[in-house]
């Protein structure tokens, strides 16, 4: 995007080398159509925003979601104190209850959040920071052979961390980004079980180091909270972890804009690693990926 289509009453700076942007001089709540396109764009750019000083209500919340997709409330995970508002999620976290892991949002579904926008509502003095990861960086800097093997493969999502591991979702390792065409790498410690093509040995292996693998410093961003800042992030080329280091109450609100088809570089040129006759034998995750499997082909 051309420095020029930014407003001059906007101030646009960058936050690490792989990630980030901290957005000041506009409100969220009065944005144009211009203003929306503009973020649209620092968004790819850049692939998380943070905007101090703008404390949304839910409504103006809700609204501004609205102009990026379709808002979806969590699949999983319900709010039974915003029953008026059921976009939006609150989650409520005193002394580190927190997902302390690295994640994309909500993976185990076929179509994944496309992005979401949260509103720190209150924050705890010190500790409760967000990390993201460039999914883009992660990929890239992988060794030739290590991408191309990547490109062939699928991984199993599931909702374990919610309580529901009977959904689960297939996508690719490596995803392209549809408005980009950039690739990235999309397995997270959170909700990826097992590659589909490997066997459960050799999945362990290369998921182990995945996992670790996107959460190399140079990769990342971190942000400490202040009360009243909009972060925005695109979930399909981010994750992101919370430190669980703080007491006191943390409240977040968080809109979430669905979804879109994970689309890989091509289709996997090899079948599934599974052996049905021996599947009281295996590991759980193969019987999982074996009764997902079987009720796609019913």
């Amino acid at each position: 995007m051309a420095p020029s289509s930014i407003p001059d009453s906007w101030h646009v700076k960058r936050l690490s080398g792989a990630l980030g942007a901290e957005v000041r001089g506009l409100d969220l709540a009065a944005t144009t159509v211009a203003d929306i396109d503009i973020i649209k764009s620092l968004l790819l750019e850049h692939l998380v925003l943070f905007f101090p000083d703008q404390s949304p209500s839910k409504p103006e919340h809700i609204a501004f979601g609205r102009h990026f997709g379709e808002l979806e409330g969590h699949p999983n995970l319900k709010d039974s104190n915003n029953v008026e508002f059921p976009e939006l999620f609150e989650l409520v976290a005193t002394q580190g209850g927190v997902a302390d892991e690295w994640h994309t949002d909500i993976t185990f579904q076929d179509s994944p959040a496309l992005m979401s926008i949260l509103h720190m509502v209150k924050c705890p003095e010190v500790g409760g920071d967000t990390m993201w990861t460039s999914l883009y960086a992660a990929y890239e800097e992988l060794s030739a052979p290590m991408k191309a093997l990547c490109e062939g493969l699928t991984a199993l999502h599931d909702a374990l961390p919610h309580n529901r591991p009977d959904k689960m979702a297939i996508h690719p390792v490596v995803r392209v980004h549809p408005v980009t065409g950039r690739k990235a790498l999309y397995v997270n410690e959170h909700f990826t079980r097992r590659i589909v093509e490997m066997s459960a040995a050799e999945s362990d292996v290369l998921l182990t180091f995945l996992t670790r693998w996107v959460s190399q410093p140079r990769f990342t961003v971190r942000n400490a909270w202040n009360e009243g800042t909009i972060a925005m992030w695109d979930n399909r080329c981010t994750q992101h972890f919370v430190l669980n280091d703080f007491v006191g109450e943390r409240i977040i609100q968080r809109v979430t804009i669905m979804g879109d088809e994970v689309t890989g570089v091509a289709p996997s040129p090899w079948p599934s690693y599974l052996r049905e006759g021996r599947l009281s034998a295996t590991s759980r995750h193969d019987r999982q990926l074996y009764m997902y499997l079987k009720s796609r082909a019913e």
